[in-house]
């Protein structure tokens, strides 16, 4: 019987083929003018807050955003060279997102390991959000 990927496997794949960012790295890669694009949906950065500097591209548009030859993109697209940073909520999606990119040519496409909490735990900046618990999968976790 032949052993099907798994979601864990898929993951791991993305990751190699990344130079993942800490956020310290990611706020210094940003001061150094890199994109960082978040793609969480609404309801996550209304809960969780938001980054002031990051661009928003929710992840269902993420490639056509950011691909330099869609007629979809942003102005900042403006070629392969781009050092893109994703940021989702911890980290997990943006690696797949980031892995899609690369593929798409953006070889600087990169994430931020620990996602929008860990950036938040290191102090970098963040405005809005909700002190409430935090919604994971239908299931209330505690803030980070």
């Amino acid at each position: 019987m032949t052993r099907r990927r798994t979601i864990d496997d898929v993951l791991a794949e993305a990751r190699a083929g990344l130079h993942r960012l800490d956020p310290t790295d990611a706020w210094d890669a940003l001061a150094a003018g890199a994109l960082l694009i978040d793609i969480r949906p609404a309801a996550q950065r209304a809960t969780e807050g938001e980054v002031p500097q990051a661009v928003v591209i929710e992840r269902n548009v993420l490639e056509w955003r950011l691909d330099p030859a869609s007629d979809h993109r942003i102005p900042a697209a403006t070629g392969y060279d781009v050092q893109v940073v994703v940021l989702c909520s911890e980290g997990y999606t943006s690696s797949l997102a980031a892995a899609a990119l690369a593929d798409l040519g953006l070889h600087r496409a990169t994430d931020v390991v620990g996602g929008f909490h860990a950036w938040a735990a290191a102090g970098l900046p963040v405005v809005g959000g909700t002190r409430g618990p935090l919604v994971v999968s239908g299931v209330h976790a505690p803030r980070l």
